[in-house]
């Protein structure tokens, strides 16, 4: 065995070049040499392996809360210093750590109403991206982040919200700081932007509740607050806090997916070629980039009970953490992991997580990919990578992974 010290939770952030760089020659060292080991930065069990990820995320017996978590390392201890015992914790968390009965109750009404709205979207992500595509006819060089894969997804939820128009530009500045939330690193600067966004985001989202109520309108806000009026079990501020979720949720994300989507097929013109001879291959084409380049890093589950997961015994209250991007290029499950191939057979990646906590957005997150990449590749057929020696200009933001800029030539 080699007396190289295993990568930490450390290591597999945007603080180490080698993995800021390339993911990959990180994960599958430590997948090969010690697929399932203790971390000491994070206190959690952490596993590589794709059978072993997918088999914790779709455990509906494990918790999602991490404040139910005991012990472990400084970013397990840093995370229990900020609980405060006091507050209702659907009041300050949404689904995304929530726990049942409290996950069940408030993601059944929010799911019932985003899909069926998510149902009916296509022609207005379509226009949304036409509109996005006319503001860049007659330009030859600009960047795809800043013009194209930022303001598609959060115009599309806002849209899904009912958010005028005249308030983008602030819904943008605001998820963009509310974000930090999910930065365990975040630095007293960062924590700052992060509270006042939240604050502005709540006084949003209480007046637009009671304004729908008084006057609803066609949109995901006005259908909440009648699902709640017909009976539905939560209560307003566990509403605001679930709505400002799908905002944020369905910012950064997207943006990231379209974006490395993108770059990926630039890259790989075979590919790219595929897609320009058989546009009805697009689904494909959306899946395998969310198991080659997916936006998110790594989810957790904490052990509701003494049990045992890859080998390894686990007491109750033990975190576990998972790398989504590790297990969707895990040689064992997946041919030649590290090529990008639209026709790959398929194989269920893990990008959205799995169980009762897969990501509530990726029908959405779907959509609007698989729009904005086809009407992309048709406007602009010669698009180019403006300067595909460079290094590429990653976000520095740990645990999710997209491209500050992608300066491209049509």
């Amino acid at each position: 065995m080699s007396d190289r010290p295993i990568p930490t939770l450390l290591d597999m952030t945007p603080g180490n070049p080698v993995y800021q760089a390339d993911p990959h020659v990180v994960l599958d060292d430590l997948r090969n040499r010690c697929p399932a080991h203790e971390d000491p930065v994070s206190g959690s069990l952490m596993l590589t392996r794709y059978e072993d990820v997918r088999g914790v995320v779709n455990n509906r017996d494990l918790w999602r809360d991490p404040a139910k978590g005991s012990g472990g390392g400084l970013m397990q201890q840093r995370f229990q210093d900020q609980v405060d015992a006091g507050v209702q914790r659907t009041h300050i968390t949404s689904i995304l750590t929530l726990d049942d009965p409290d996950h069940s109750r408030i993601r059944h009404p929010l799911a019932q109403a985003l899909y069926a709205r998510v149902a009916k979207f296509r022609p207005q992500v379509e226009q949304l991206v036409d509109d996005a595509l006319d503001a860049l006819e007659g330009e030859t060089e600009f960047d795809l982040m800043e013009r194209y894969c930022v303001p598609i997804p959060i115009d599309a939820i806002a849209r899904i919200l009912g958010v005028d128009k005249s308030r983008l530009a602030e819904f943008r500045t605001w998820s963009e700081g509310v974000i930090q939330g999910l930065n365990p690193f975040r630095n007293a600067q960062q924590t700052a932007v992060m509270e006042t966004a939240a604050e502005q985001l709540r006084a949003y989202f209480t007046e637009a509740m009671a304004a729908r109520r008084a006057d609803p309108r066609d949109d995901l806000i006005s259908d909440m607050v009648k699902l709640q009026a017909e009976g539905a079990d939560l209560d307003d501020g566990e509403m605001r806090l679930n709505l400002e979720a799908l905002l944020v949720g369905g910012n950064l994300t997207t943006t990231d997916l379209i974006g490395n989507a993108v770059r990926n097929l630039l890259l790989n013109p075979a590919e790219l070629a595929k897609l320009r001879a058989d546009p009805g291959i697009i689904s494909a084409v959306v899946e395998e980039s969310l198991r080659f380049e997916p936006p998110i890093d790594i989810t957790g589950r904490i052990a509701s009970s003494e049990t045992e997961i890859a080998g390894c015994p686990v007491k109750a209250g033990k975190s576990l953490m998972v790398s989504l991007r590790a297990a969707n290029r895990d040689p064992e499950v997946f041919d030649d992991p590290h090529r990008f191939d639209v026709s790959r057979k398929h194989r269920s990646h893990v990008a959205f997580g799995g169980g009762a906590h897969i990501c509530i957005g990726a029908p959405l997150a779907r959509l609007e990919a698989a729009v904005a990449l086809g009407k992309l590749f048709e406007r602009f057929p010669n698009l180019r990578l403006a300067r595909p020696d460079e290094t590429p200009a990653w976000r520095t933001m740990p645990f999710f992974r997209g491209m500050a800029t992608l300066p491209v030539v049509v």
